[in-house]
């Protein structure tokens, strides 16, 4: 089935996802300092990460999202949409992380301190 040199090939790759994986991880993202939220494209919140609160976002079409910022971590608790998929992403706290609800248009995304224009370009 498969030969020693195939093994060989496939124990290798896999290593080096492992180390790939880690390495975004670890040292690629950077931990977040804002929590934007946005509904229907449009910013409707924004918190710090820092301070624990907890939000009901009305969304789309009269959707309802509970958002809990807690211990440095955003997740969705609930939410009124049929899938609930938001509700199973977990918690997020790097830069760049996002939550998304569709049904509702709502859109949790976490920011860094100096997100902004990295450079201009003419």
């Amino acid at each position: 089935m498969f030969k020693k040199k195939d093994l060989i090939l496939i124990g290798v790759m896999l290593i080096l996802c492992v180390i790939s994986y880690v390495a975004i991880q670890f040292f690629v993202k950077k931990d977040g300092s804002r929590v934007l939220v946005k509904v229907d494209g449009m910013v409707k919140y924004e918190h710090q990460l820092n301070q624990d609160t907890e939000l009901t976002v009305q969304g789309y079409q009269g959707g309802e999202n509970h958002i809990v910022i807690h211990d440095g971590k955003v997740s969705m608790t609930d939410a009124d949409c049929p899938d609930k998929l938001c509700v199973n992403m977990g918690k997020i706290s790097k830069t760049g992380e996002t939550i998304v609800c569709l049904p509702h248009r709502v859109v949790v995304e976490i920011t860094g301190a100096g997100d902004g224009v990295d450079s201009v370009v003419q």
